[in-house]
């Protein structure tokens, strides 16, 4: 029996300050740029104001992408174009700077951490800070077994927990939000079609490395076989990932849940950070409002995920590597948001009068119309 008391996260997630927004969108409403010429970036200065509560909003100073490594044990069945148990390569090429995002988050002056949560290898194959919260090696074969034990399950969760208060009190401002899995695509399409209601055709995509379309149908039949598996725990958020989820997604749904807590704002990547964002939502329905969609991968669980959470991706750009990458593309717009709603400067005084006396006379007009109409209909009748 589990010690955690979900529930508690929807009584700490507050929304973001919808005062503070409102201000926000009047400041916009001064600026010398019309408003709407800029399009969604207004649109994120404005949630980036309400997050930190404060008007004009600062400059997003310090960002970081922080990714949860794991094994899953589903990748023995051939679902991934990767060999089961590769992560542990992954994550040393992320070590080294060889991987897409490290190239990336170099060049952005980002910092990474990856976190290690349940990868097929010895504890030692990394340093001591990418290792400590590890809960278990790999994760179980969710079509037959469980991924975790309740326990595994809990510890995971409250590991992706302290990890976002670390985040938080060190003075990181943003994260990027990624894994870095073998076999992890699998397990978040089963959490998103046991959450939306739906079959597994409909959320089994190609993953990262575009698979063959026999490998599509073995990974569709072990998301049917694993999805008969959760239905029965849906009730219970801790149970379903423990069911089919894994150490590295219970994380990542901890994680999620504390960084709403602490009103520290984040960047989804791919279909698994996605995945346990939906996880969060149905734990807290408040926590979606302090994440961004970073962009939108193609996969078809993270569009059915992301329209279920009335989240819109930033960023088109079809990337599936992972990683984060996809989500770090998109923090150039956020900061570039940021940017123009503090420094943008805000209309003369005369210039704004002006502006104010077109707009009445404008309403004035439209009330004139709107007189006349209302009057010739009535002489109809």
């Amino acid at each position: 029996m589990s010690s955690l008391n979900l529930d508690d996260f929807t009584d700490l997630i507050e929304r973001p300050d919808g005062g503070v927004r409102r201000d926000a969108e009047a400041l916009r409403e001064r600026r010398t740029v019309p408003p709407g010429a800029l399009g969604r970036l207004d649109e994120l200065g404005e949630w980036l104001a309400a997050a930190r509560g404060e008007v004009p909003v600062r400059p997003v100073e310090r960002p970081r992408v922080v990714l949860f490594a794991g094994d899953h044990g589903i990748a023995r069945l051939g679902v991934s174009a990767r060999p089961a148990g590769g992560a542990e390569q992954l994550v040393r090429a992320v070590l080294e700077g060889a991987s897409p995002v490290s190239v990336l988050a170099r060049r952005l002056e980002v910092p990474v951490r990856v976190v290690d949560m349940a990868l097929d290898c010895p504890p030692d194959a990394f340093p001591p800070d990418v290792v400590r919260h590890r809960v278990r090696r790999g994760s179980g074969r969710i079509d037959i077994e469980d991924a975790l034990t309740l326990e595994e399950a809990e510890a995971a969760l409250r590991a992706g927990v302290a990890i976002a208060d670390e985040e938080a009190d060190s003075g990181t401002d943003l994260v990027v939000l990624g894994d870095v899995s073998v076999g992890g695509t699998t397990p978040a399409a089963v959490l998103i079609a046991a959450l939306c209601g739906t079959d597994a055709s409909v959320v089994t995509g190609r993953g990262g490395l575009a698979i063959d379309d026999l490998t599509w149908m073995r990974k569709c039949a072990a998301i049917r076989d694993a999805l008969r598996r959760a239905r029965p725990v849906l009730g219970d958020q801790l149970q379903l990932l423990a069911a089919v989820g894994g150490a590295d997604l219970a994380a990542m749904t901890g994680f999620l849940l504390q960084c709403a807590v602490r009103r520290l704002p984040v960047i989804l990547d791919g279909v698994v950070a996605t995945a346990c964002a939906l996880v969060a939502q149905r734990i807290a329905f408040r926590a979606p409002d302090w994440w961004l969609a970073g962009h939108a991968s193609g996969e078809p669980g993270q569009a059915k995920a992301l329209d279920r959470m009335a989240l819109e991706p930033l960023l088109e750009q079809g990337v599936k590597v992972g990683e984060g990458v996809g989500a770090l593309l998109a923090l150039p717009l956020v900061r570039a948001a940021a940017a123009l709603a503090a420094e943008l400067p805000e209309k003369e005084p005369a210039e704004a009068e002006k502006a104010t006396e077109a707009e009445k006379a404008a309403e004035a007009v439209e009330t004139a119309e709107a007189a006349k109409a209302a009057e010739k209909e009535q002489s109809m009748d």
